[in-house]
């Protein structure tokens, strides 16, 4: 059974970091595709961050620069390195896997930033 528990989320002041981490388990996240997605409280969805099996990695406009994805093969685990973070960051954030086949999400980890 493939499960994904993110964790790491909180309340955050603007300029702060955080980081999110995506346990799985069930699947190996080398071996697929692995994303961050965030959703706003008006129920958008953005893709944040995705890392590719072979490890290339692409990020949204809106966090560029900001934000780092990477894999801990090791650990099985997928984390998101969230800095300069900025009040519009405000979301659910899920981990995402992409099978080609079925999909895989967490139940997500919310970031509020706020002074």
């Amino acid at each position: 059974q493939v499960q994904l528990v993110e964790s790491g989320g909180g309340l955050v002041q603007p300029g702060g970091s955080l980081t999110l981490s995506c346990a799985a388990s069930g699947i190996s996240v080398s071996m697929y595709v692995v994303g961050w997605i965030r959703q706003f409280p008006g129920k958008h969805r953005e893709l944040v961050a995705r890392i590719t099996h072979s490890g290339d990695t692409s990020y949204a406009e809106s966090v560029k620069g900001r934000f780092t994805i990477s894999r801990d093969n090791a650990k099985n685990t997928v984390n998101l390195q969230m800095n300069s973070l900025k009040p519009e960051d405000t979301a659910e954030y899920y981990c995402n896997i992409e099978t080609g086949g079925i999909d895989y999400e967490g139940q997500g980890t919310h970031v509020t930033v706020s002074s």
